[in-house]
C-alpha cells in the first residue's frame, strides 16, 4: 500500500503546506507530526541533519511527485563533487560553471515552487484523515497522524519529536480490542513493520521479539526449537506489544496472564528516551509498565518466558449446570487448561479440557457417531425454517402495501414518499434463502450469524438459536490432539460486542466456587430481564499476575481469577440494526455491572472496557480502590509529561490533576 503524509513547514515569511508521499505504509494523509518536523532540525532552514535524522529522512521523506528530499540533497552534493573534481581543466571548469549556473537557476525555481507558493493551501480538514477501525467495527477514528517506523531508531525520533511538539502519538496494535483502546484521533504509531524475532535463547527458554511481531509469527519461529508460549488468547493475530500491554490471557488456573510472561521489555518514552526494564532493573517501574496500556511509553521489544512445546489432548463434552457445580473444583485442579461455554436458557454447559499428551501415549479411542454434516444438520434445518418464515412475513407485508391506497399510502404521499417507494422498501426486507450448496459452504459460526441477523433482538428467537447451538455442541463431543497453539485457539465468530470481567475466586488449593455462583446469577439476570443474549458466555481462569495494572493483579502467590465474557454479535452491515444491537448490549452490560460487579469485585478486561458518560465517576472510584492510580500518574508525569500517549479512554479512566496537565 502506498500512502501519503501532509507536512506543514512554518517559515519566517509564511505558512507552507506541501504534500509528501511515502511508500511502505508508514505515514498517512494530513500528518500534523510533519508540522512538528518542520520546527525540528529535520526541516530547518539550513537543512542541517544529524546522522540519525538523515537516515530517517532517507527512508521516510519524499516530495509529492515522489522525489526524496534526502535523495535530492544527495544528488546536489554529488553534482558539486563531480564539478569540483574537474577544476584543473579550464575548459571543463568553464563548462562546469555554466552547467552549475543553469542547475542553480533550475534549483532556485524548484525551491521557489515548493517553498513559496503564490497561494496558501488551507489547513487539512478532518475528513482528509485516515480512517482506522477496530476489528469488530465498533470503534473508529479519522486520525491525522499514523506512523509505522521500521526500526527502534526511527521510533525514537518520532516519539521525541512528537513530545517536543505535544503531538498525540498513541500506540496501536492490530486493532483487535473491542473497545478501540489504541485508537486516537490526534495520532497513532503502529509497530507492524517492527516485527523481527531478535533472539531465541535455548538455555533459558527466552525469546526476544520486536513488539510488532504477531503471536502467530513468534509461535512459528519457536516451533523448530521445541518451544512455545505459555498461553494464548483465543486468536493469534495480536501484536506482542498490545497482547501484553492490555493483560490478555488464556486459560488455566495454574497459568498466568500473558503480561506475567514478560521478563524484560524495552520501552521508548517521550521524556526519558528508551528504557530497558526488568525485575532486576527498576522492578517497581517494570511491574507497572508491563501491563500499562501504552500509557508510559511505546513498547519496542519484549522478552518472553517460553515453555517446551507440547501436544495437547482436548476433550470436549456437554454437561449440566448441576454437574459443573459438583465437579468444578476437581476439574479446575486436574486440568492444565479449562474452559466453559455457558448457553443461556438451556441446562447445557460446554466443557473443554486440555492436557499434555504424554510422549508415546495414544489418545482415548472415541468414535463419534456424527460426521461434520450431521453436526451442522440441525443448524441448517433451523436456518431454512426461519428463512422461509421471515420471507413469508415480508411478502405478506409487501402484499398489504400493494392494495388500494389507504392511510399508510396517504401518509407516505404526504411525506413525499410514493407507494412504489414504500413497496420497494418492503421488498428489501425479503430474505434471500440460501440454497443447500450455499449452506454447505458456511461454518457453524457463519450459520449462527445468519440466524441471528434475522431477528437479533428478539428474545425468543435468540433463545431458539441458543438451543440449536447446544445441539450442535452435543454432536461435537469427542477428543482431538494437536500442538498447544492449534488446540487453544478457536473460532470466536464474527464481529461482536464483548464485555469481559475478571474476579478473584480463592487460590488453587482452595477455590471458593464463587465463579460458578457468578454464572448462575448472570444466567438468572438474562432470563429475568429477557435479554437476547446469544451463546456462548465464555468462562476461563488464570493464576494471578504481579503486574500492578493487571485485572488479575495480586500480591498473594497462588491466587486464581475467573474471566467471564458476555457478547452480542453484529451479524449485519445495516447501520440502524447495528445501532439497535449496540444499545441493547450496553443495557446487558449495565445490568451485569450494577447487579454483579461490586458483589464479586469484578473488573473489566482493559481491552473490553467501555466508558459510559453516566458511569465515569463511579468507574474512576472503583479503579482507585484496586489499582495504584497515584503511582501510575506519577510515572506518567515523569515519562510522558505532555500526555502524547493518551487518548479519550485513558483520559477518562486516569485523569491527571489540573496542575499536572496545565
Amino acid at each position: 500500500m502506498r500512502v501519503t503524509m501532509a507536512a506543514c513547514r512554518k517559515l519566517k515569511k509564511g505558512l507552507l503546506q506541501s504534500l509528501l508521499t511515502q511508500s511502505g505504509s508508514r505515514f498517512l494523509q494530513n500528518d500534523p507530526l510533519s508540522a512538528s518536523l518542520s520546527k525540528s532540525v529535520l526541516f530547518s532552514q539550513e537543512w542541517i541533519l544529524s546522522s540519525k535524522q538523515s537516515r530517517f529522512l532517507h527512508k521516510s521523506t519524499v516530495f509529492s511527485d515522489g522525489r526524496s528530499l534526502h535523495g535530492f540533497l544527495g544528488k546536489e552534493l554529488a553534482y558539486s563533487r563531480a564539478f569540483s573534481s574537474s577544476a584543473n581543466d579550464p575548459m571543463s571548469s568553464n563548462v562546469a560553471k555554466v552547467i552549475g549556473n543553469v542547475l542553480l537557476v533550475i534549483g532556485c525555481g524548484v525551491a521557489t515552487y515548493y517553498c513559496f507558493p503564490s497561494r496558501e493551501k488551507p489547513p487539512a480538514t478532518h475528513e482528509d484523515g485516515h480512517v482506522v477501525t477496530n476489528w469488530s467495527g465498533t470503534h473508529e477514528v479519522k486520525t491525522n497522524v499514523y506512523i509505522q517506523p521500521e526500526s527502534l531508531e526511527e521510533l525514537e525520533i518520532a516519539v521525541s519529536l512528537a513530545n517536543e511538539q505535544k503531538q498525540k502519538l498513541r500506540p496501536v496494535g492490530s486493532g483487535l480490542s473491542p473497545n478501540g483502546i489504541g485508537l486516537c484521533e490526534g495520532g497513532m504509531v503502529n509497530l507492524a513493520l517492527m516485527d523481527k524475532i531478535l533472539d531465541i535463547d535455548l538455555d533459558t527458554k527466552l525469546v526476544t521479539v520486536q513488539a510488532g511481531a504477531r503471536v502467530e509469527q513468534v509461535v512459528e519461529a519457536l516451533r523448530p526449537h521445541g518451544l512455545t508460549l505459555q498461553n494464548f488468547a483465543s486468536i493469534k493475530q495480536q501484536q506482542i506489544g498490545g497482547f501484553t500491554q492490555v493483560g490478555a490471557h488464556g486459560t488455566g488456573a495454574a497459568i498466568p496472564p500473558v503480561d506475567e510472561q514478560v521478563v524484560r521489555l524495552k520501552m521508548v518514552t517521550p521524556a526519558k528516551g528508551t528504557l530497558e526494564l526488568s525485575a532486576e532493573k527498576d522492578s517497581d517501574l517494570f511491574y507497572l509498565a508491563r501491563c500499562s496500556l501504552g500509557m508510559l511509553g511505546v513498547v519496542a521489544e519484549v522478552t518472553l518466558q517460553c515453555v517446551p512445546v507440547q501436544k495437547l489432548l482436548e476433550h470436549t463434552f456437554v454437561t449440566t449446570k448441576k454437574e459443573v457445580r459438583k465437579r468444578h473444583k476437581n476439574w479446575l485442579q486436574e486440568n492444565k487448561h479449562l474452559r466453559y461455554m455457558w448457553i443461556p436458557d438451556t441446562d447445557c454447559v460446554v466443557v473443554v479440557k486440555c492436557n499434555p499428551l504424554p510422549e508415546g501415549k495414544q489418545p482415548p479411542v472415541f468414535k463419534s457417531k456424527y460426521s461434520e454434516e450431521d453436526r451442522l444438520e440441525p443448524v441448517r434445518s433451523f436456518y431454512k425454517q426461519c428463512a422461509l418464515k421471515h420471507r413469508a412475513a415480508a411478502e405478506g407485508k409487501l402484499g398489504d402495501e400493494s392494495k388500494a391506497p389507504g392511510d399508510k399510502d396517504a401518509k407516505s404521499l404526504a411525506s413525499g414518499s410514493s407507494p412504489s417507494s414504500v413497496k420497494d422498501g418492503l421488498a428489501s426486507l425479503l430474505l434471500e434463502v440460501l440454497s443447500d450448496d450455499e449452506l454447505a459452504q458456511l461454518s457453524f459460526t457463519e450459520l449462527r450469524d445468519k440466524l441471528l441477523a434475522m431477528d437479533p433482538l428478539n428474545y425468543e428467537h435468540v433463545m431458539q438459536v441458543n438451543k440449536v447451538e447446544a445441539e450442535y455442541w452435543k454432536r461435537c463431543e469427542g477428543f482431538r490432539v494437536g500442538w498447544t497453539d492449534e488446540i487453544l485457539g478457536f473460532d470466536c465468530g464474527g464481529q461482536q460486542w464483548v464485555s469481559e470481567v475478571c474476579f478473584p475466586v480463592g487460590n488453587f488449593k482452595k477455590p471458593t466456587g464463587e465463579d460458578i455462583t457468578y454464572m448462575e446469577n448472570l444466567l438468572d439476570l438474562i432470563k429475568k430481564n429477557g435479554i437476547p443474549a446469544p451463546a456462548p458466555i465464555e468462562q476461563r481462569w488464570s493464576v494471578r499476575s504481579r503486574s500492578l495494572l493487571s485485572p488479575a493483579s495480586s500480591p498473594v502467590d497462588g491466587s486464581i481469577f475467573s474471566w467471564v465474557g458476555i457478547i452480542m454479535y453484529l451479524p449485519t452491515d445495516d447501520a440502524k440494526q447495528r445501532e439497535a444491537i449496540t444499545n441493547k448490549f450496553m443495557e446487558y452490560r449495565r445490568t451485569a455491572q450494577r447487579k454483579l460487579w461490586d458483589a464479586y469485585e469484578a473488573y473489566e478486561h482493559w481491552a473490553k472496557l467501555e466508558v459510559e458518560a453516566d458511569d465515569k465517576e463511579w468507574l474512576r472510584k472503583r479503579l482507585s480502590k484496586s489499582f495504584p492510580i497515584d503511582k501510575l500518574n506519577k510515572a506518567r508525569k515523569e515519562l510522558d509529561p505532555n500526555c502524547i500517549l493518551s487518548n479519550d479512554i485513558i483520559d477518562q479512566l486516569f485523569p491527571l490533576p489540573m496542575e499536572e496537565t496545565s
